[in-house]
């Protein structure tokens, strides 16, 4: 289970049980030092997920529900774009940036369409980091996703 890239969401909510936290305190190997408890507390409290009112310590949960609310963090090539979609920044690993310039041109042409390098512009403009179009478009030639026609004037979604 802890293979899973999600599997943090797991721990945290079985963290916001009771019983599991208690089960948990069990685990400690030795006793906790005055100062080591101490520092744990303030850990806790830092964190908010404790807070001290005299002697008396309360659990917050609040913290760890808030974690388990937020949105996933996006996989693949998603990791690369904005949240209109468009590219914002180009992954510096290699298989990186191919799988984000796959997912752009399977967005953005079907196979064997013949388009003018206008056409082209106007399909990459929304996926363009800041408004770059000539380079999206170069980089789709040089990793083969997009070919010129023999007249140069036209662009060809690949199979690749």
């Amino acid at each position: 289970m802890t293979d899973s890239p999600e599997a943090w969401r797991a721990i945290i909510a079985a963290l916001r049980d009771d019983d599991v936290r208690a089960v948990l305190g069990e685990t400690a190997s030795a006793p906790l030092t005055a100062r080591r408890r101490a520092r744990a507390l303030q850990r806790l409290q830092a964190l908010g997920v404790v807070s001290v009112d005299g002697d008396r310590i309360r659990f917050d949960a609040a913290p760890l529900t808030a974690l388990l609310a937020a949105p996933p963090r996006p996989r693949g090539p998603e990791r690369f774009l904005d949240s209109d979609g468009r590219i914002d920044r180009y992954p510096a690993q290699a298989a990186d940036r191919l799988a984000v310039l796959r997912h752009v041109a399977g967005r953005a042409f079907s196979p064997d369409t013949v388009l003018s390098e206008r056409d082209v512009n106007e399909q990459l403009e929304p996926d363009a980091p800041n408004g770059d179009v000539a380079v999206l478009r170069r980089y789709l030639v040089d990793h083969g996703l997009l070919r010129r026609t023999a007249s140069g004037s036209e662009h060809v979604r690949t199979h690749e």
